[in-house]
């Protein structure tokens, strides 16, 4: 699948974008920083890392032709990954403003990013199909607990986002928005006015007993 290669994000006048070259294992962006920028890889290659409770996690190997970061800079919310580089690797880094100046000005460009957006969706789908129920729920529960604050009797609830549920658990916002759907299911979990509410923190506890 094509993808929008370096001269083609650079071709037309943009007003902010810069060059950076990194060595081998220099981060790019840590998980929490702000999403501020979309990159470019010229040369080189990048490993998207997660963080879970026990390691971290590769998600992603990038290399020249590829973008990343952009899921973060369109919505607004905090890297839930960290950027890092495996060998001497070049980047062109593009701020919002610019990215949507040139998907004005070359609709090329987006819609050739849209693709590449969607493959990487049923990539992530595949790769969700793949994994047990439990993969994906006792990272998750975990998460809810730490990030919870007391709330009635015996319950909690947690005013964090997906995007920190999702770094917190070491899972991708997908991941977690298929194993939150199942606790819903479950009664185990509710939403209400954009709050999780857990009525009763031991049942959901149950999902990290050894079954």
């Amino acid at each position: 699948m094509s993808q929008p290669q370096p001269e083609e994000l650079t071709s037309v006048k943009v007003r902010r974008f810069y060059q950076r070259t990194l060595s081998p294992g220099e981060v790019v962006f840590d998980e929490g920083d702000p999403s501020d920028q979309l990159y470019v890889i010229q040369a080189g290659e990048v490993e998207l890392v997660r963080e879970t409770e026990r390691k971290e996690r590769v998600v992603a190997r990038l290399g020249a032709g590829d973008f990343f970061g952009e899921l973060g800079l369109v919505a607004g919310e905090r890297r839930t990954t960290r950027a890092v580089a495996v060998n001497t690797t070049r980047l062109i880094a593009i701020d919002r403003e610019t990215l949507e100046a040139m998907c004005l000005e070359q609709p090329v460009i987006a819609i050739r990013m849209i693709r590449v957006l969607v493959a990487r969706l049923i990539e992530a789908e595949r790769r969700l199909a793949a994994l047990g129920v439990d993969d994906l729920m006792r990272p998750v529960v975990r998460s809810l607990l730490r990030l919870g604050v007391p709330e009635r009797e015996l319950g909690m609830r947690v005013d964090s986002k997906l995007s920190a549920i999702a770094a917190a658990a070491g899972l991708s916002m997908l991941e977690v928005h298929r194993a939150l759907h199942q606790l819903f299911d479950r009664k185990l979990v509710a939403l209400e006015d954009d709050v999780l509410h857990i009525p009763d923190c031991e049942a959901l506890s149950g999902f990290l007993e050894p079954t």
